[in-house]
């Protein structure tokens, strides 16, 4: 493969200049909020400077002020961008790049197309698909470092019993460590966005606690805290039809009855108190007493 690497002094893509090459503007309308802040651009690979970079993945490339200084760090780049017009002007921009092998532009949306085998993924990813994303990426368990709302990034993030701990919290550190690394502010964007945004940096790394059944576990997890305000009692009963429990009494029989691995006072906690591994606990105990018989 013919190395197509910028020189080390050379200097990156201007983003205002990629966007009148290109021909567009930012549209709210469809999620569209181009980086354009050429220190944020600059810090994003410096985040994974600590991965394996021999082929990363970068969800919404947009007009490629990314993809151009991950071209510079990495080996190989596969950037996935749904808009035609942009992933047209990419192949044109990028030409080079493809032709020595080094660039990929994959077409189509990230939630449908068929990803690469990444090491890693770094991305600014648009805001609407962001959750749907990021559970399509933490399960491949690779380091990532993403663009999120700052809200969301926050919740990721949380511990439990904080204020932003939550179904998010337990579902993204049930994959990896989540640590929110810089926020951003509206002004990095064209146009900018109506919220601040925030850079997320995850590192895999298996749980500190076993579940039977992940799908059940993640269900399970998203079903009680759909009732975070009342106890783990009532929250386990009033959403069976959302876990897929044929019998929640059943669940909260058992844990009163001490024949689960739980102090039976848990009942009479709230969702946001508990920590990850009760969730696990609480998981494996509705999936033994709760559930019929499964082929």
């Amino acid at each position: 493969m013919t190395d197509a690497r910028a020189p080390p002094d050379a200097e990156p893509r201007d983003p205002d200049a990629l966007l009148r090459r290109a021909g567009v503007r930012g549209n709210p309308d469809r999620d569209q909020h181009f980086l354009v802040d050429d220190r944020v651009l600059d810090r994003l690979p410096d985040y994974a400077s600590d991965f394996d970079l021999s082929h990363v993945l970068e969800i919404g490339p947009g007009t490629g002020a990314l993809t151009d200084r991950l071209l510079a760090v990495a080996d190989e780049v596969t950037a996935v961008e749904r808009d035609p017009k942009l992933a047209a002007f990419l192949r044109r921009e990028f030409a080079d790049e493809i032709a020595a092998g080094r660039l990929t532009v994959v077409e189509g949306d990230a939630l449908e197309v068929e990803l690469p085998d990444f090491s890693a993924s770094i991305s600014n990813l648009p805001y609407g698909v962001s959750s749907e994303i990021a559970f399509r990426l933490l399960p491949r368990k690779k380091p990532l470092v993403l663009m999120f709302q700052k809200e969301f990034a926050e919740r990721m993030a949380a511990d439990s019993d904080t204020d932003d701990y939550g179904r998010l919290s337990v579902s993204a550190q049930h994959y990896a460590d989540v640590e929110v690394v810089e926020p951003v502010p509206k002004e990095a964007f064209s146009p900018p966005p109506a919220v601040e945004s925030a850079i997320v940096r995850t590192v895999p790394r298996d749980p500190d606690y076993e579940v039977g059944d992940e799908a059940f576990f993640l269900g399970f997890v998203k079903a009680v805290f759909t009732q975070r305000r009342k106890t783990i009692r009532n929250a386990i009963r009033n959403t069976a039809h959302i876990s897929g429990l044929d019998d929640a009494d059943a669940v909260v029989d058992a844990i009163e009855a001490g024949e689960t691995d739980l102090d039976p006072d848990v009942l009479r906690r709230r969702a946001g108190k508990l920590p990850p591994e009760t969730f696990a606990a609480l998981a494996r105990a509705a999936d033994e007493h709760g559930r019929g018989e499964t082929t």
